[in-house]
């Protein structure tokens, strides 16, 4: 079982939701508490939208609930989405997003620092991190230099290389 928790393949979430089914044949209330562990785990594990509504629908066939405990379920699942605070957004939303950034960066950088500035725009157009680029769009706000933009994004990206 410590093998599959490690794991962040998605058929370790299905072998999973299996023995949870397996084990709580007989006890409903702890059958939630399993369901509402593999929800969370595939929350934390940050997979995309498709998969988490796929799975979801695997584990929820998998693991049925009477109405009251399903309910219970449902508004545990609703906090627990509240408390993580995701949002899962389609690769297109995500893609769109960063494009719009992107432009919104271009124009700050040339509105600021003028049109030299612009050369950092393949630099940005790189990151990947919607919330990277946000911060970015923000820097142009207080920055005072292209260079302490620039600081910005590369200090967050070296502080997520692995170490050796």
């Amino acid at each position: 079982m410590s093998e599959l928790e490690a794991s962040r393949n998605p058929f370790a979430t299905v072998v999973m939701a299996h023995l949870a089914a397996v084990q709580t044949r007989s006890n409903r209330s702890q059958r939630k508490q399993s369901k509402l562990n593999l929800v969370r785990r595939l929350y934390e594990q940050g997979f995309e939208r498709e998969a988490v509504v796929n799975l979801l629908a695997f584990i929820d066939w998998m693991l049925t609930l009477p109405l009251d405990l399903e309910r219970e379920f449902q508004r545990e699942v609703e906090q627990l989405e509240a408390e993580q605070r995701m949002q899962y957004v389609t690769s297109f939303e995500r893609i769109a997003r960063m494009e719009e950034l992107v432009e919104a960066i271009k124009l700050g950088l040339e509105l600021k620092f003028g049109p030299e500035a612009l050369n950092l725009v393949p630099e940005i157009s790189s990151l990947e991190d919607v919330e990277l680029l946000r911060a970015v769009r923000n820097g142009i706000k207080t920055a005072t230099t292209v260079d302490e933009l620039r600081q910005i994004y590369q200090s967050s990206t070296t502080d997520n290389l692995p170490e050796n």
